[in-house]
């Protein structure tokens, strides 16, 4: 018979207290298909963990002493790309929430979750699927909603000229090659990239043009 080895998923948990580290493992190293490699105590130490062994998930807490979950998070992923990472806290709070996410972290549970459901959680990290506790997908929800709402409409703060030039920026565009295409001076184009700015409260063109384009302004086939 060929011997068939399932390769493991392989986990670091990080947490400041260590009963909940040893509770979380004792369920984990009972797990065909899951292999707790390390322990973190801190933000700090999560990090160099992962740069030293680079683990398919790091199940992080958010309040720990000196360098937080969502910093550990950050920087996590800096030295990790591929290590997803499973927030494990207490709170649901929108301050915690969206940094969280922001830092990368995919996944973001309670842990009032049951074992089995973490478990699971886990897996889908692995292979790159998020899990959201139900009371932080309705908050994350409700913020894309507001999102949406509070756009500005392209169509009735901008002027002609300045949507035409918005979408040759999202185009990839210099003013020069906008100017020429334009048949302005590129003066004016330098205006009207100022204005753009201005009036939709981005601070630069990469930021015009990623608005441009979740915004419908241009298309692919356009670019």
């Amino acid at each position: 018979m060929e011997n068939t080895m399932v390769e493991k998923i392989t986990i670091i948990l990080v947490d400041d207290h260590e009963l909940v580290r040893q509770g979380i493992r004792a369920f984990l190293d009972i797990q065909p298909d899951l292999q707790v490699i390390a322990e973190a105590g801190s933000g700090e130490e999560a990090v160099r963990i992962a740069t030293e062994l680079q683990p398919d998930v790091a199940l992080m807490d958010l309040t720990m002493p000196g360098m937080d979950g969502v910093e550990a998070t950050r920087q996590l992923k800096q030295v990790s790309s591929h290590t997803q990472v499973i927030v494990l806290t207490s709170y649901h709070e929108d301050e915690y929430i969206f940094p969280a996410l922001r830092a990368g972290a995919l996944s973001y549970v309670l842990k009032d979750i049951k074992a089995k459901e973490l478990v699971d959680a886990i897996k889908k990290a692995a292979r790159g699927e998020s899990v959201l506790n139900s009371r932080v997908a309705s908050r994350v929800v409700k913020d894309l909603r507001n999102e949406r709402q509070e756009a500005p409409n392209l169509f009735s703060i901008l002027s002609e000229r300045e949507l035409e030039t918005l979408r040759l920026i999202a185009a990839g565009q210099s003013n020069a090659e906008i100017a020429q295409q334009l048949v302005l001076s590129e003066k004016t184009v330098k205006v009207h990239v100022s204005n753009i700015l201005s009036k939709l409260n981005l601070t630069d063109r990469t930021q015009a043009a990623v608005f441009a384009w979740q915004q419908g302004l241009v298309r692919r086939s356009e670019a």
